[in-house]
């Protein structure tokens, strides 16, 4: 809050922090859909296609604003409930994404022996229900940037004091999720363009933003405890040493390379930003 505000009086925050709400609230949160608690990507129906689906990746970076904004107003006296609202709207979307990741329990379980791209999980859902739009061979789902970015920011906002995961079904799945997203170093993917080679011949490759997104998330969620500090061992997320210490070696051997055919890219920023922030997560 030092950093934002400054010496800022309290009512020129609360100012500022209301202004942002009205933004977030109008940008953002009148599009999450009340049921599934889901973004859509756009609301653009157009000779392009239908953006009207829910991306994970799209939703993660989205929700960011509104749980960045949700702790700033644990600072203040938020006597209208915003702090709460935002929270919860946050809680709501990364519910809707672990049920509708939940639907394909057998894919992450498939995954785990096979490394398929046919195996892998959706990138994108039906915005009102969770529901698969797509089949497998329909679309570049093995993204494993978009799982880890979920794992990672899943890990960041149970350690902020978010009840997201509510069960130990939901434990184990997101378990099974640590394993499906450990052998990125191995794994080739479509990466954060779902285009996998640069020519876009729909060739899977290796891409240091998926490793390093990876590696990133097993980090943050290695030793967490999904139920928060009233959970017990059995909430407590593992994940194996040699998966983190083989992600890092293989992204010092790729960077500064995002892959074989891409020399130079900006995906390779979020691999950046993540690691660095991954470091203060439970500070």
């Amino acid at each position: 809050m030092t950093t934002v505000f400054g010496n800022a009086s309290s009512d020129v925050r609360d100012r500022l922090l209301d202004t942002y709400y009205d933004k977030i609230k109008g940008v953002i949160l009148s599009k999450q859909h009340p049921v599934s608690g889901l973004l859509p990507a756009s609301t653009a129906i157009n000779e392009h296609g239908d953006y009207t689906d829910a991306w994970v990746r799209d939703n993660v970076y989205s929700i960011l604003a509104v749980w960045g904004l949700g702790l700033a107003y644990r600072k203040t006296d938020d006597h209208q409930g915003r702090g709460y609202e935002l929270e919860h709207s946050t809680i709501k979307l990364m519910r809707g994404l672990l049920l509708a990741m939940m639907r394909q329990a057998h894919k992450v379980e498939r995954f785990k022996y096979t490394q398929a791209p046919l195996d892998a999980l959706h990138a994108k859902y039906d915005t009102p229900t969770g529901n698969k739009i797509v089949e497998d061979d329909q679309w570049g789902h093995l993204q494993i940037d978009a799982t880890s970015l979920f794992v990672l920011m899943l890990a960041q906002m149970t350690a902020s004091g978010l009840a997201i995961v509510h069960s130990l079904d939901e434990v184990n799945f997101v378990q099974n999720l640590v394993y499906y997203i450990g052998r990125a170093y191995r794994t080739p993917d479509y990466g954060i363009w779902e285009r996998g080679n640069k020519i876009n011949h729909g060739k899977p490759e290796l891409n240091a933003s998926s490793i390093g997104m990876a590696k990133a998330a097993m980090g943050a969620i290695d030793g967490l405890n999904l139920f928060g500090a009233r959970g017990g061992q059995a909430s407590v997320i593992h994940v194996l040493p040699d998966e983190i210490a083989r992600a890092r070696v293989t992204l010092q051997t790729l960077l500064p390379r995002e892959s074989a055919s891409k020399e130079v890219d900006a995906a390779v920023l979020s691999t950046i930003v993540f690691q660095r922030l991954r470091s203060k997560i439970r500070r």
